[in-house]
């Protein structure tokens, strides 16, 4: 379960996973810590990331999952969980720059799609209800950015799932899920995490709404 700073990442030297790591690593600063002209917006395509480097906050771990059923890699990805909780926030480091990202190098690219995608989505749930989000990122993956539906801004080099804390901005993809028990179960989770610290109105009332708006699509259906 060994995890790098990106500090200690220009600092590794012998050892197997370096060229993984810096690859990650060299797409974290040059496209997520970055503007993109297709982004549709002002800014750099993760607001969270330029931060997140000054303060050395982000970590990366490698994992191998040849000859891994399905099974166990949804137990190692929920151990990280444990661990990104556990964490204590250091003197320079805000928790909301925290973020893991978990790379994935033996999954081949046409696999990516139905095992990290898989993964995601059994264990999203779970990381929402702890405050947490977790993200897919791989080169097939096909989800459209908020303010530019032809942008693809969750492509990486190597698939990999990336761990961080909920924020208020986090609502749209809350509030997605076709699933009305599945969006209920989110927003719920959503308007817990935050209680009475909404920082933005708008997305408070919004997230009642979509919560209401899901809690009568079930009631159509009994």
């Amino acid at each position: 379960m060994e995890l790098y700073t990106t500090l200690e990442i220009e600092q590794l030297q012998h050892n197997e996973d370096l060229p993984y790591l810096i690859e990650i690593v060299n797409w974290v600063k040059n496209f997520l810590g970055r503007p993109h002209p297709n982004l549709g917006r002002p800014g750099v395509v993760c607001p969270f990331v330029p931060h997140s480097l000054k303060s050395n906050s982000i970590r990366l771990a490698v994992i191998h999952t040849k000859d891994l059923y399905v099974e166990q890699l949804e137990e190692i990805v929920g151990r990280y969980r444990d661990i990104f909780l556990e964490m204590e926030v250091k003197e320079d480091e805000l928790a909301i720059n925290r973020a893991f990202l978990l790379i994935f190098p033996d999954i081949h690219t046409e696999d990516a799609p139905k095992l990290v995608d898989s993964v995601q989505q059994k264990l999203k749930p779970l990381f929402v209800e702890s405050g947490l989000m977790i993200g897919e990122f791989h080169k097939r993956n096909e989800s459209p950015g908020l303010h530019n539906p032809n942008f693809r801004p969750l492509r990486s080099p190597i698939p990999l799932l990336a761990i961080r804390f909920m924020v208020e901005a986090d609502l749209p993809f809350l509030e997605s899920p076709a699933d009305p028990y599945l969006r209920i179960r989110y927003l719920e989770a959503y308007l817990k995490c935050f209680g009475h610290k909404f920082t933005d109105e708008a997305k408070f009332r919004n997230a009642h709404q979509a919560l209401a708006l899901a809690k009568e699509q079930i009631a159509i259906f009994r």
